[in-house]
């Protein structure tokens, strides 16, 4: 049985703290009203020089379009004058409570990020682990307590993504547009028909309870299947317990499809309700996958030097790494259909999500790109390259930041807006999802035995090496 060492207890914990101080911090230093947006916004047009130039700019421009049209008439001038005078300040203190929602806004988006970011690897890895156990997979047995370990996490994001729903449903935070007050209402300022066109599906009770649904199936198949999977091994009959972990993922790969589609629509197109894309759920898949499978990579090699996972080889690395390169590639190509297609189609809705994000977010925009295809491409296709340890934990540690960076990218235009940068609120908040998913997770992992005994395929996958590395070009009965 793996110990949790209290070294690796201590530096979780030490990451919990250190995260939460960061992100207290990052509540404390948020303005408090307007006039502290002002200051703030003074202080970017001196130490940028841009905003305030253009801004200047534009009121001059609006000055000598005044004094022209008032030419020869003093009285009319002087009222011209005062009108501008009047808008400029009506838009100056508009602006001023623009940037102070969006800034107000930033350490909440900063833990959503990281929140989202947690509970979607926790996700995917439980619906990778019943892909593989209704595909009767035989190499990934001897990883099945890896992937169970990493879904229990799926249970303290949960907690955390209820208290996210329930301040927004409060308006606590601002992270969703289409819960401010007057947007369905007619007769309100805030009135926003293209919004109240989609009430049928963005309203505050439908949202609440198709939220708390998710998050009730997921985990309610991740603690019935952590369950059985233990008892197999010590189970009497051990094909009817597979069969029912069997009949019981079929369901949930059918739900979780239909669940992770409408979250995505839900928990992120839900910032811009403006915007759509059908591709959007396969596209969070994707990434959320990627990150998931790369992760299961980390804790298998980690625990594997540990002597935790003895049955564990370089062939299990391998086809961990083939997955990291094929969802890559396919994560890419999604990225480029959706990119492409609202390029080309240029709808004025659609393009706007891309024009916000390449205009204020040009640099992680990019850079995504390169991390999440270029770098993975031209690291893992050598086939070699995959069965070597430190040289996948390379590779995934730009694909996990560059995918984090796809979450931030898809969440932070919405609710900060230009109002962005890296700084101690997303530092902190990633530090403490990752020292809870280090506590929970290895905690998990050193509750069960290491390698499930009770499972019908586990010969198959105890000795996958012999027919995938070491007798690679040889008939494919020799392994008998």
């Amino acid at each position: 049985m793996y110990q949790f060492s209290g070294k690796l207890k201590t530096f979780s914990i030490a990451l919990i703290i250190i995260g939460a101080l960061g992100i207290a911090y990052g509540f404390y230093s948020a303005p408090k009203n307007v006039e502290e947006a002002k200051e703030i916004i003074a202080h970017q047009a001196s130490s940028h020089g841009s905003h305030g130039d253009s801004h200047e700019v534009t009121i001059e421009e609006h000055h000598s379009e005044v004094s022209e049209e008032a030419h020869g008439h003093e009285e009319s001038k002087i009222e011209a004058h005062g009108s501008v005078d009047a808008h400029h300040e009506n838009h100056d203190d508009a602006h001023a409570e623009h940037v102070f929602h969006q800034l107000k806004n930033k350490p909440w988006s900063a833990i959503y990020v990281a929140l989202f970011f947690f509970l979607g690897i926790s996700l995917l890895t439980l619906a990778f682990y019943a892909a593989q156990r209704v595909a009767q997979a035989g190499w990934s047995i001897v990883l099945f307590r890896v992937m169970e370990a990493i879904t229990a996490n799926l249970v303290p994001t949960s907690v955390i993504m209820v208290v996210v729903i329930i301040t927004s449903v409060l308006h606590i935070n601002h992270l969703f547009p289409w819960m401010a007050d007057g947007v369905f209402d007619p007769a309100s300022p805030n009135y926003d028909a293209v919004i109240d066109g989609k009430s049928w599906w963005m309203n505050i009770p439908g949202w609440t309870i198709r939220s708390i649904i998710y998050l009730s199936i997921w985990n309610a198949y991740r603690w019935f299947i952590r369950r059985n999977s233990i008892k197999e091994d010590t189970a009497n009959d051990n094909r009817k317990s597979y069969k029912l972990n069997y009949n019981v993922s079929v369901v949930f790969i059918f739900l979780f499809m239909l669940s992770e589609s409408m979250m995505s629509w839900d928990w992120i197109m839900g910032l811009d309700p403006h915007w759509f894309s059908t591709l959007f759920g396969w596209y969070v898949l994707a990434s959320l996958l990627v990150s998931a499978l790369t992760v299961i990579a980390f804790v298998t090699i980690y625990l594997r030097s540990k002597g935790a996972l003895p049955t564990v080889n370089d062939s299990h690395i391998h086809d961990l790494a083939k997955y990291m390169f094929g969802f890559s590639v396919f994560w890419s190509y999604l990225w480029f259909a959706q990119f492409m297609l609202i390029w080309y189609a240029n709808i004025p809705e659609e393009t706007t999500y891309f024009a916000m994000r390449f205009n204020e977010y040009k640099l992680p925009f990019l850079a995504m790109v390169v991390m999440n295809f270029i770098f993975p491409i031209l690291l893992l296709l050598n086939s070699d390259f995959k069965s070597i340890p430190w040289f996948v934990v390379i590779g995934g540690l730009v694909i996990l930041g560059g995918h984090y960076v796809d979450i931030f990218v898809m969440v932070m235009p919405a609710t900060v807006g230009a109002q962005w940068y890296f700084g101690i609120p997303e530092i902190s908040a990633l530090l403490f999802f990752l020292g809870v998913f280090i506590f929970t997770v290895f905690s998990s992992f050193a509750k069960a035995n290491p390698i499930p005994k009770g499972n019908p395929f586990l010969q198959e996958s105890e000795h996958f090496h012999y027919y995938n590395i070491e007798h690679r070009g040889e008939g494919s009965n020799d392994h008998h």
